[in-house]
């Protein structure tokens, strides 16, 4: 399975392609558009998410709710557009006015402009914007249906936001009582968080956290150890580090192995009537680049946001002269879309593993696969 995007911040609309999905797959669209709010809510959001109301549109590869086995196409629609129309269409445009030469430090402007040789950092950072989260999230969920048919469920929360830390461990059916706003567990921690969110506001700055995400009920056996494209936490990792603004993962014990004993890290083996089982999970679920049947465990660390409506220094690329950064519209904090990108990322990674060792044509063909593996 593969999955393209496209698409940009203030152009038409942003785009997803998923190759490769099973015939029989049923297609939820409202459980996609639930997950498109998330991504839009959360405390410390800015004002683009009032102008943009995300909803997912299926263009191909699906009849009357179900896959049909060929390419699915799916379609988030700017609604922004209309105001950026006379700048940005593809057919014809003016692109001398919204220029961007303040290039923002932390962005992917200077960078990009010089590898694309642009003179605009308009053309760079309505693709690199976080704004493409928007489709992937409808291509996760997506991806989620097909996991939830094998009985694999994925969920997430925010550990942290700025110095505000949760230290609490959390079985996997309490995710779901996670706070709205922040998607914290401890609502007395997210009521620090909001206030720590607070005085960045109002200091024109931003804040960055910390996210969970585990996956429950995937068996062992995925990944491999043969070769290094294969490994699953290689994988995962990757799937994690590809979302804007992530700047660390971590799975099972992550960087905390390094200070323990390996008595303290590795987890003891036991068998049982079902086959064997970790006697925790410290490892995070893999093993040799394998899932071991454990929950799996995933920690990303999200930079704050580097569009700061105070503008750090920077230099104007059309003059050479010092400046302050650009100020696009931005969020203060957006670590709850941040987590719910996040879980897409993993769903779609996930997914692309597991077809890859069950193949199959049709989804009746994966789950009977998929059940005949041992835990």
């Amino acid at each position: 399975m593969r999955i393209t995007t496209s698409g940009e911040s203030h152009g038409k609309g942003l785009f997803a392609i998923i190759e490769g999905l099973p015939a029989g797959l049923r297609v939820d669209v409202s459980s996609i558009d639930a997950a498109l709010r998330r991504r839009q809510s959360g405390y410390g959001r800015g004002t683009r998410q009032q102008l943009e109301k995300d909803a997912a549109e299926l263009l191909s590869g699906v009849r009357d709710g179900v896959t049909l086995g060929g390419p699915v196409t799916l379609a988030v629609w700017n609604r922004d557009y209309a105001n950026w129309k006379e700048y940005m269409a593809p057919e014809g445009c003016d692109t001398s006015q919204r220029k961007l030469t303040c290039v923002r430090p932390g962005h992917a402007d200077l960078a990009g402009m010089t590898k694309f040789g642009h003179t605009d950092a308009r053309n760079v950072l309505e693709r690199a914007s976080a704004r493409e989260t928007a489709v992937r999230v409808a291509a996760g969920e997506i991806c989620r249906m097909l996991l939830a048919e094998l009985g694999v469920q994925v969920a997430g929360y925010t550990v942290s936001i700025g110095t505000v830390f949760d230290s609490k461990p959390y079985a996997f059916e309490e995710l779901s009582k996670r706070e709205g706003e922040l998607g914290m567990m401890d609502a007395s921690l997210a009521e620090r968080a909001k206030r720590e969110i607070d005085a960045c506001r109002e200091a024109g700055d931003t804040l960055g956290g910390v996210c969970e995400i585990r996956v429950f009920g995937l068996k062992s056996g995925f990944g491999s150890c043969m070769t290094y494209r294969e490994k699953l936490d290689a994988r995962l990792a990757a799937a994690l580090m590809s979302v804007q603004a992530i700047k660390g993962v971590e799975v099972g014990l992550g960087f905390a192995a390094a200070k323990m004993r390996g008595s303290e890290v590795h987890d003891g083996i036991v068998g049982t009537e079902l086959g064997y089982r970790r006697m925790s999970d410290r490892a995070g679920g893999i093993e040799g680049g394998m899932s071991n049947g454990e929950e799996i465990v995933l920690r990303a660390a999200m930079k704050p946001i580097p569009t700061l409506m105070r503008g750090l220094p920077t230099v104007d690329t059309a003059t050479g002269l010092p400046a302050s950064a650009a100020a696009e519209r931005s969020d203060v904090c957006a670590i709850l879309a941040c987590e719910t990108v996040l879980e897409s990322a993993v769903c779609a990674e996930l997914a692309c593993v597991v077809l890859e060792r069950l193949g199959g044509d049709t989804l009746a063909q994966v789950k009977a696969r998929y059940l005949q593996l041992p835990q």
